[in-house]
């Protein structure tokens, strides 16, 4: 691969495993060094394991097997201060912050009986997002050299979403929420030359999708029993998450060089 992107740095959250982990190693392939961020212990409202230390120390040990930089950290995106004293950080080993990615995000489909899923999936999955471009995208301006943002939302942000169980309609604001930041942030941004772009994947084949919580809504939701799961137009089941850098490496590259502001599905034709 060409390494279009040496010389610069991306930050990604959710970069344990995944498709946080795939999206630092395409990144990273194309020759940009790497800021992988990932909250690396369990909440109560989700049901499945998150990611670990060791997870994120294996994408590290991944990373520089294409001879890039890795640097970690063990960060949760809810906590702003603590975002920013990460972005901070790295400016004292890595000059610049040109990509972010952010990705972080959970499933609590199961967790209707917990106090705290409502707070915890907009949390992770909005506020997230949101504290993570509030902490790089001062210094990326400051730079002057532009750069890349692309939010990682969901089909669900493009329609509604996955039921209308509370944790369900939880995700799908998240997620729709995902698409209020971007349009915001790629206007105001723009005059700096920071392209902000969305993709919505649609189920890929992850630890969270293939939970046994997150599967068994996803079926109980299912249109009908000869149908994929997600409805997809195209006779698939799931994605890779390869595939959805695939997007994310198009729009961090000079051959999207003017677009921003755009909802990119990586759906197999799951929101027509």
């Amino acid at each position: 691969m060409d390494k279009y992107l040496a010389g610069k740095v991306a930050l990604v959250t959710g970069a344990a495993r995944g498709q946080g982990r795939s999206h630092a190693l395409r990144l990273a392939e194309a020759g940009a060094d790497i800021i992988a961020i990932d909250i690396c212990h369990d909440l109560s409202a989700v049901a499945y394991p998150l990611a670990s230390s060791a997870d994120l120390n294996e994408t590290a040990k991944l990373v520089a097997e294409f001879g890039r930089t890795a640097i970690t950290y063990q960060v949760d995106v809810r906590d702003a201060a603590a975002m920013q004293a990460a972005v901070a950080s790295s400016l004292t080993r890595l000059p610049t912050i040109d990509i972010v990615v952010a990705n972080a995000g959970i499933s609590a489909m199961q967790a209707e009986e917990s106090p705290d899923a409502w707070d915890q999936v907009i949390g992770v999955n909005l506020s997230g997002t949101f504290n993570t471009v509030q902490a790089a995208a001062p210094t990326m301006i400051a730079q002057g050299t532009g750069g890349a943002i692309v939010l990682v939302g969901s089909v669900a942000a493009l329609g509604p979403g996955y039921g209308a169980t509370p944790c369900g309609i939880a995700y799908t604001a998240a997620k729709h929420g995902i698409v209020g930041l971007m349009r915001s942030y790629a206007a105001s941004l723009g005059q700096h030359s920071i392209r902000v772009n969305a993709v919505h994947p649609t189920a890929v084949d992850t630890a969270m999708a293939q939970s046994e919580e997150v599967h068994g809504y996803t079926e109980s939701i299912r249109q009908g029993p000869t149908r994929p799961v997600g409805a997809h137009a195209l006779p698939i089941h799931i994605v890779q998450p390869n595939d959805i850098s695939d997007a994310v490496m198009f729009l961090v590259s000079d051959a999207a060089k003017y677009i921003t502001g755009v909802n990119l599905p990586v759906d197999a034709g799951f929101v027509i």
